[in-house]
């Protein structure tokens, strides 16, 4: 895969412990109750979920589920994770168990599908509070930076997925012996 010296058996278990962190990253950022924006004074901040305005103890909490685009950005997030879970299972049965290289694609596709999923969502979220929300300067917490996180690592597995069935041979440990010199 990469001349530089990948071991490829290596990457059957690698990859599902790579989906494994994906799938809590993605956990965090749709469980998250702190907020995915909070603004520069700490009276306002808004979660997937609903946004809050107070201080100290004394919050008044709104749910944003009353907008469609909150409910698009909620649906794509779970969306996107139940098959991120889906190519998790999958992964494990097709690299831990046993070496199943045709569901590796197929897993690739999972994960790319996912990936469009929760990229819509979390470009769809900025955009929409900036229009309807937004009366200062906000910043992007932790959890909206695990949902990018969790995507971005689907992006890469789903990347590896793909690639990994065209060398089937370096992931059973069949491939023959490649020297840099040969005697002449």
């Amino acid at each position: 895969m990469f001349r530089c010296g990948i071991s490829y058996p290596r990457c059957r278990w690698i990859l599902p412990l790579l989906l494994l962190f994906a799938v809590i990253f993605d956990i965090i950022a749709i469980a998250a109750q702190s907020g995915w924006v909070e603004d520069d004074a700490e009276t306002h901040y808004a979660s997937m979920w609903e946004q809050c305005r107070g201080r100290n103890n004394n919050w008044n909490c709104k749910t944003l589920m009353d907008n469609s685009w909150a409910q698009a950005v909620a649906a794509l997030m779970i969306i996107g994770l139940i098959i991120l879970i889906l190519a998790f299972i999958i992964s494990c049965i097709a690299l831990c168990c046993s070496l199943n290289i045709p569901l590796l694609p197929f897993i690739g596709v999972l994960l790319i599908v996912a990936v469009i999923l929760q990229i819509i969502a979390l470009i769809i979220y900025p955009v929409k509070f900036n229009n309807f929300i937004f009366e200062g300067h906000y910043d992007y917490t932790w959890a909206y930076g695990f949902g990018w996180g969790a995507t971005i690592l689907m992006l890469g597995c789903g990347v590896l997925f793909c690639c990994l069935p065209r060398y089937e041979d370096y992931l059973t440990g069949l491939e023959k012996t490649k020297y840099l010199y040969t005697s002449g």
